[in-house]
């Protein structure tokens, strides 16, 4: 039964499809399908990049190198730079040195009239010359404060210009006074006199301390 079946199915196939393909003609077919053209491997054409693609790629670019860090000075401007740091820094050094030296000048004329103590001159005549001179003194200070006032945060680096001196002067301040009211100088009391009050320019301690008990 079951081969009449089969044979009366073959007969409507046939009837249905007179010429069926071969084996070898499918096989072909479902080579043709799965294996690609040598043409569809072929790679695409080059295509130049639009306008629009190459003025994105260079604004990113830019923008990548603008907001990267900024280029390092060339080492001869940096030179350049330090060597007029080192002109200004003389100059204002050589300012300096000239209100030291009359700075200077006074506390030799300060400590002649002090001398005259060892004369047996009287006292009153003694201290009255010597007085005269503390206000030339903390004149010649004031200017200094200016100077030094341009370069703000500068004190202790130009601060040895004018050490010794200030040491000096609170010596003969400091006898002077024990002279006077046979009493030590204050540290407060030799800045006011000298006009050293100021936060950014005042009495340095250790150069009180120096011409008050060493020099005296």
């Amino acid at each position: 039964m079951k081969s009449a079946f089969r044979t009366g199915c073959s007969t409507i196939s046939r009837s249905l499809n007179p010429n069926p393909p071969s084996l070898s003609a499918l096989h072909g077919l479902r080579s043709a399908a799965v294996a690609p053209s040598p043409r569809s491997l072929r790679a695409p054409p080059f295509r130049a990049p639009s306008s629009a693609t190459r003025c994105c790629c260079s604004s990113s670019s830019s923008s990548a190198m603008s907001g990267g860090e900024a280029p390092a000075l060339p080492l001869e401007k940096q030179f350049e730079d330090f060597r007029a740091q080192l002109e200004d820094s003389v100059v204002l050094r050589e300012r300096i040195r000239a209100v030291v030296l009359e700075i200077e000048s006074t506390a030799r004329l300060m400590y002649s009239s002090l001398l005259l103590v060892y004369l047996s001159r009287p006292l009153p005549e003694v201290l009255d010359k010597s007085k005269a001179h503390i206000g030339t003194l903390k004149d010649n200070y004031s200017r200094l404060a200016d100077i030094l006032s341009e370069c703000p945060d500068q004190y202790y680096r130009y601060h040895g210009d004018w050490r010794s001196e200030t040491q000096t002067a609170v010596s003969l301040l400091a006898f002077t006074h024990y002279l006077e009211t046979g009493n030590l100088l204050l540290h407060n009391e030799a800045g006011e006199r000298l006009g050293l009050n100021n936060s950014q320019f005042g009495l340095d301690l250790e150069d009180y301390l120096v011409g008050d008990f060493i020099h005296v």
